[in-house]
């Protein structure tokens, strides 16, 4: 028998590391070629990784949530051959990232392995997340203390795995909270007709994982329990990795750097619900229905030419406000992983529908896991909507190192002074946070009111002006 030494492959153009965010397998499993056995993040783009040969999982190299430099052993696999001296692999060709293949992101994180190796020790690790450290300084093989596996020499196929038998029990969520699933374990559960509220998630927080799929189809669904107030004590820990650790890092940044300056308009969209129940009477693929939303990115597109200052990026630590002439808007959207932000770029050059269809676009990639980087970045300035449940009014947090962004509040019903009575509009308020370092309060105030002028009289965007 031979040992295999799997190493992280480069998974982008100059990335020098990725985050672990989810194993696929543990010591002990026996794994086919192109079996996926972990996943990492860069850049809020999740890659599976997958495995190049078949053979024994001896050794796994990091915890979920560890970061993990690029060519740094990953697992170690017994496979069949001669000879006890490792092989390395750097699986340069195999990560799957989503945007350039069929296989959809998987959820960050899951149970930590077992990282003991064959022979019942420990590896090497200080199992730092710092960049550059961490147990992968040295990736070359050790001898596993003779382990090895019986003849013949092909190993025989993995069991199935209906459930973990060593698992901890199944976190229980509370009444009408949303299950925790990755996109690819929620197209498993629609594949097999799973309602995914009556699956308990052994994965951290409740998260379901695809074994605890397997293991539902097996049992089936398990019988409600009678109801009763009862005490509870428990503390759950989750370890904050994957999407969610960029996203506090972002947020933390943003907000310890940025003096946020919020201005709320309240704004009468009833002209504009008017107008758009009736451009969406006959819809057609290249005219489909309208939200809301792309009156406004046209609505920003006219009132950021008047006022290019506020459609910047600002490089404080250069001292450095880079204005751009396109205009990327990017539309905070949340998916089942967490908030990303694709970006619709160059709305300037996109009419009503155009902004719509791509809006369509970026959101359903952004949802099911299969957004490039490419769409993920570039922003100038950044749309936050929470529709229904979007408030009376909200204070958005800047997309650093943009200096604005425009929130959308929820819209009501609310009776207006017409002159000579009450009458009932469609009333809508806009939240939108500036940089005070760059933008002065008038310019913001300015702005806000230009797309309020805008919005309320919605033929102006139909006219250059």
């Amino acid at each position: 028998m031979a040992e295999r030494i799997i190493k992280l492959p480069d998974v982008g153009e100059g990335i020098a590391e990725a985050e672990l965010v989810e194993w696929h397998v543990k010591v002990g499993d026996i794994v086919r070629e192109d079996d996926l056995i972990a996943a990492v993040m860069t850049d809020k783009a999740t890659v599976e990784i997958p495995s190049p040969v078949e053979g024994e999982v001896t050794w796994v190299g990091a915890d979920v949530g560890d970061t993990v430099p690029i060519g740094s052993a990953l697992v170690k696999l017994k496979v069949a051959g001669e000879g006890g001296a490792a092989e390395e692999d750097a699986a340069e060709n195999h990560a799957v990232i989503p945007g350039q293949a069929e296989a959809l992101s998987p959820e960050p994180g899951t149970d930590a392995p077992d990282r003991k190796d064959a022979g019942g020790r420990e590896p090497l690790s200080d199992k730092s997340s710092v960049p550059g450290s961490g147990p992968f300084a040295d990736a070359k093989s050790r001898n596993d203390g003779g382990a090895s596996l019986a003849k013949p020499a092909a190993p025989p196929p993995p069991p199935p795995k209906p459930a973990r038998a060593s698992a901890a029990p199944a976190q229980r969520r509370a009444p009408g909270e949303k299950p925790l699933a990755s996109p690819a374990v929620r197209l498993k559960a629609r594949e097999a007709g799973v309602d995914l509220r009556q699956v308990q998630g052994t994965g951290p927080a409740g998260r379901i994982t695809h074994q605890d799929i397997d293991a539902f189809l097996l049992r089936g669904p398990e019988p409600a329990r009678g109801g009763g107030l009862v005490e509870r004590s428990a503390v759950t820990e989750v370890k904050i990795v994957g999407l969610r650790r960029r996203i506090a890092e972002k947020m933390a940044l943003s907000k310890s750097r940025i003096p946020h300056i919020t201005i709320v308009e309240e704004v009468n969209v009833s002209p504009l619900e008017d107008l758009r129940a009736t451009l969406n009477r006959k819809p057609t693929p290249e005219r489909p229905k309208l939200t809301l939303l792309p009156f406004l990115m046209r609505a920003m597109v006219k009132a950021l030419a008047e006022q290019p200052a506020l459609n910047a990026l600002y490089d404080d630590e250069a001292g450095i406000v880079r204005q751009h002439a396109a205009i990327n808007i990017g539309i905070a959207t949340q998916t089942p992983s967490g908030l990303i932000v694709p970006v619709v770029k160059h709305a300037e050059a996109r009419d009503l529908w155009g902004c719509g269809i791509e809006l369509a676009r970026l959101a359903e990639r952004a949802r099911d896991g299969t957004a490039t980087r490419d769409e993920l970045t570039g922003s100038t300035i950044t749309i936050t909507s929470l529709g229904a449940l979007g408030g009376i009014a909200t204070t958005p947090v800047i997309n650093y190192p943009e200096v604005a962004i425009v929130g959308v509040n929820k819209m009501v019903v609310r009776p207006v002074w017409d002159g000579t009575g009450f009458v009932p509009r469609k009333m809508m308020n806009l939240s939108s946070s500036f940089d005070h370092r760059v933008i002065d309060g008038w310019d913001a105030a300015i702005f806000v009111q230009r797309l309020k002028e805008l919005l309320e009289n919605p033929a102006t965007l139909f006219v250059d002006m």
